[in-house]
């Protein structure tokens, strides 16, 4: 009975309070769990704590027989700016964000269990609406992807070597979208048969609102330049939640091999998820048409144009956002009582899921005036994203200065998956480098305290396949608390 009242309470607060994350592998976070963050984010093969659900499900059996709650708070701050030659440069303003975290486990015998809610993730930006990144619209431009889980995991001592564990992952996603887009790169979007100079080398724009409806509409454009700008909307400008929503499940499973005295060996499995398509109602489209000036007054073209806004109200749904299938391996050294040494290597799997974003708009009923044609038209969006596999080391270690004080310490590397003709500035997942440290505290035989810090130095990458180059450098810190409570 107390374990499912705990599950309940960490669900509900879980799905209330899990933020959106500013990641640095990729979209993953560098650690989970202060101990695990301070050393690089290697956890693979030593007890972290109710951490384990999100790194190795199976380094919950290395945990004394008996419970524990665990508590925690992070805080991720993103630096993040875009940059275009003879504009000014544009500063993310999304520069703090607060992450949640809670578990409960209990050890009985052999056999270890409880529940986790933890942020898994995710990537986003905000500028302002006088930037470059408006492309002259006006409008302010964000975008904001977070992932949360809530986890049961199990894991079963064999004997005196081997641990396995698994769990059972229920997993939602948010996502707002504020974007810009100017004229020229929408138009090469469109097919050739609409528009024959299209080259489609960012991405496509299908469906009947853009092979029919739109171009019923451009005779009553200006033919040498029918769009200045668009813009995709679907936002609920809060931190804890997605305008566009979705949820499913995922799976872990895991080992540890406790190889001498001194070493111990764990590797893990995480599934792709399945998460179901994220919707959202209340969404807009906009396109800022150079339309007739005499259709509008009168009715009759005369060869001018003046520019208009065209907002089409419609809902949108997000296509098979998923989350990558992950495998590491690690191991931690027991050097003396006092230091341990910790390394682990991860494999994600950015290449199968972030091939393309895609987004699928539906237009309202029974819409008037320079909309009335648009009415229950449907526009598909691709953006190409062609993200690689990541490969990420993590390398730290924890010394104990006494019986109450371990400080610890660490580095994660990994390759940026992002290739640098797709790299979009509202959506930048471009950071490399982590360099972490921390420290715990024993308050008494029940309580303890850990903590830890990472900086993220500045990456600089350039996307020179548009029009002009956009240039984005990544970097800020990261920290998180944790209070455990064992009984």
């Amino acid at each position: 009975m107390r374990i499912r009242k705990i599950a309940a309470s960490l669900f509900t607060l879980g799905m209330a309070a899990t933020p959106f994350a500013h990641a640095t592998n990729g979209m993953n976070l560098s650690g989970y769990g202060p101990e695990a963050h301070a050393m690089g984010g290697a956890s693979m093969a030593y007890d972290n704590g109710t951490a384990a659900t999100m790194n190795n499900p199976a380094t919950l059996g290395l945990m004394k027989e008996g419970s524990r709650v665990d508590v925690a708070l992070g805080l991720l701050a993103p630096d993040i700016t875009a940059k275009m030659p003879t504009m000014p440069d544009a500063k993310s303003s999304a520069t703090a964000f607060y992450m949640p975290a809670m578990g409960y486990a209990t050890k009985v015998g052999k056999l270890s269990y409880g529940v986790g809610v933890f942020s898994q993730g995710g990537m986003g930006t905000e500028y302002d609406a006088n930037s470059f990144m408006s492309a002259g619209s006006g409008l302010k431009t964000r975008s904001e992807v977070g992932v949360g889980r809530f986890i049961v995991p199990l894991a079963y001592q064999m004997d005196d070597k081997v641990t396995i564990g698994g769990s059972i992952d229920f997993v939602w996603a948010g996502m707002d979208v504020l974007m810009a887009m100017d004229g020229a790169s929408m138009m090469d979007m469109f097919p050739t048969t609409v528009n024959p100079l299209a080259t489609q080398a960012a991405g496509t724009l299908g469906g009947s609102m853009i092979t029919t409806a739109l171009p019923a509409m451009m005779p009553l454009m200006d033919p040498a330049n029918p769009i200045n700008w668009g813009y995709f909307s679907f936002s609920d400008d809060n931190k804890f939640t997605g305008k566009a929503k979705g949820n499913g499940y995922a799976a872990k499973i895991g080992f540890t091999y406790k190889l001498n005295s001194q070493i111990t060996l764990g590797g893990t499995y995480h599934s792709k998820t399945a998460i179901g398509d994220l919707n959202a109602t209340d969404a807009s489209v906009t396109f800022n048409a150079n339309v007739d000036a005499g259709y509008i007054a009168t009715g009759t073209p005369n060869g001018t144009y003046t520019a208009v806004p065209i907002t089409v109200p419609g809902k949108i749904s997000v296509k098979n956002f998923q989350w990558p299938e992950t495998y590491g391996m690690g191991v931690a050294y027991q050097a003396t009582d006092s230091l341990m040494v910790v390394a682990d290597y991860k494999r994600i799997g950015w290449k199968a899921v972030m091939k393309d974003f895609k987004i699928s708009f539906t237009a309202n009923s029974g819409l008037a005036g320079m909309t009335a044609g648009l009415s229950d038209t449907i526009m598909d969006a691709t953006l190409f994203q062609n993200w690689k596999d990541q490969n990420v080391f993590q390398i730290g270690a924890a010394y104990k200065v006494d019986s109450a004080w371990t400080v610890r310490a660490g580095v994660n590397m990994a390759n940026n998956p992002v290739p640098d003709a797709y790299m979009n500035a509202l959506f930048p997942a471009v950071a490399k480098t982590n360099l972490s440290g921390g420290f715990g505290y024993v308050v008494n035989q029940q309580s303890s305290i850990d903590a830890s810090f990472a900086y993220v130095p500045k990456t600089t990458v350039t996307n020179n396949s548009g029009a002009a180059p956009v240039t984005v450098d990544f970097g800020g810190y990261s920290a998180q608390l944790l209070y455990s409570y064992k009984y």
